[in-house]
């Protein structure tokens, strides 16, 4: 500790030289008009040459000198002497203890950032809407340390099949439009629809919620969505976490991710291992951008000041941007008890990548995939993307969706009651499976 001690009455001196004494105080520097002979010898003591009222000097000496407890001569001197009397030695601290210096201020996690009242009223607020999404597996109830969910009966050999996802950047636009209703849904589809890929009912979801500062508005309409896609995958939301990191994120800033487990019977996991020449290609539809690409997105706006109130086809570009992605968990579901077991041989999910890498991550290695584009129409928002950010076509088709979110790969004589039973979907075949020639792609766009 350096302090600085203004003055020439004798209460100063005594302070002076009691400081003197105490070992964590390592400099003491005094402005006195005139010289003290009884503070002659004492080794800390430094007299400074400068006036008490040169305030910039002072001040500079403070920064400087890392000086933390001044004692100016503008009091009484028995004010001084009262000081004086409650300056003592510790001699476990060494600590040097004055009425003088500035008490500190008593903290608190809410004064910190962080309120564990409005994370209770959270959980309060949501509780009927969580309650909604469960199952008659459910054997939790929302606030406990972990989420508990019985085996479905109708099961016989199960394999667990878990995902995890998030939202991407995606959040900066519902951020900037105020608008969080949707962005549970797209959380949750992001999460679902991996899991379907492989033919697994989703069971429960878990949500993992952070921000700056907990806002329950906005959070319950997060959370809100969250539960509407949950009824719309047939899964229950079982547990969450909710992490208010004052520092980590900027006001008004929040992200998401998302935890889903669903089982499957181990003799009807989709892993596309079957897939071979001549089998056909099924596109379901997108309901546009979905949750990939929004870093190119928010570039692309950015880059023109685009107007998000004008209209791209049928829509504005505010509606276009937050469209949630589209679940296809309860329609796949129905397509394989519709169609002979194993009958569907492939599913991909249409995220980042585009149709180019997704769909040959589920093909055998000696096959691939020529897709038609002719065969649906691209949604109006790709055109617009790639007219105003001068994107060129490789590009456009490996970060988007281009339109199709799902795709199905199965045998000829099953494509007429796969197409009826997705007809609510718009279901088209997009495309046929080949023989991979040596320097080929897996993925072909024609």
């Amino acid at each position: 500790m350096n302090i600085l001690i203004f003055g020439d009455s004798q209460a100063e001196h005594t302070l002076v030289r009691r400081a003197n004494q105490i070992e964590s105080v390592k400099k003491i520097f005094t402005i006195f008009n005139h010289k003290q002979n009884d503070l002659i010898g004492l080794d800390k003591v430094q007299n400074l040459s400068i006036s008490a009222n040169d305030d910039q000097a002072i001040q500079q000496l403070i920064r400087e000198e890392n000086i933390s407890l001044c004692i100016n001569d503008a009091q009484h001197s028995q004010e001084f002497f009262d000081a004086i009397s409650l300056v003592k030695t510790d001699s476990h601290s060494n600590s040097l203890e004055s009425p003088l210096s500035s008490p500190k201020k008593s903290l608190s996690y809410a004064s910190s950032g962080v309120s564990i009242d409005e994370g209770n009223a959270f959980v309060d607020k949501i509780k009927t809407l969580v309650k909604n999404t469960y199952r008659k597996e459910t054997i939790t109830s929302l606030g406990g340390f972990s989420g508990a969910f019985a085996i479905p009966k109708n099961y016989h050999s199960p394999l667990l099949v878990a995902a995890t996802d998030g939202v991407g950047t995606k959040l900066k636009l519902a951020t900037l439009l105020q608008q969080h209703d949707n962005i549970g849904i797209d959380l949750v589809a992001m999460c679902v629809n991996d899991l379907i890929v492989c033919g697994a009912e989703p069971l429960f979801f878990l949500d993992y919620y952070a921000t700056s500062k907990l806002n329950n508005c906005v959070a319950s309409e997060v959370i809100a969505g969250i539960c509407k896609g949950c009824e719309m995958a047939g899964c229950s939301l079982i547990g969450g976490e909710t992490a208010e990191m004052p520092g980590i994120y900027q006001p008004e800033d929040y992200d998401l991710a998302g935890f889903s487990v669903g089982m499957v019977e181990k003799d009807e996991v989709i892993d596309g291992s079957t897939i071979q020449a001549d089998d056909v290609v099924i596109g379901l539809p997108s309901s546009g951008i979905h949750s990939n690409g929004y870093s190119l997105v928010r570039a692309v706006i950015n880059q023109q000041q685009a107007d998000l109130d004008q209209m791209i086809g049928n829509k504005t570009l505010a509606k276009w941007l937050l469209t949630p992605t589209k679940i296809y968990v309860k329609d796949i579901l129905k397509l394989k008890q519709k169609l002979p077991t194993k009958a569907i041989k492939g599913l991909a999910h249409i995220t980042g990548g585009g149709l180019i890498e997704n769909i040959p991550r589920v093909l055998p290695d000696n096959v691939t995939v020529e897709i038609d584009s002719s065969h649906w129409e691209v949604p109006a928002i790709f055109s617009w993307l790639q007219q105003q950010g001068n994107i060129n076509d490789q590009e456009m088709w490996r970060v988007f969706n281009m339109g199709i979110g799902m795709v199905v790969i199965l045998s000829p004589e099953h494509l007429p009651l796969a197409l009826k039973q997705l007809q609510s979907l718009n279901a088209i075949k997009i495309g046929v499976v080949k023989t991979l020639e040596s320097s080929s792609d897996q993925c072909t766009i024609l």
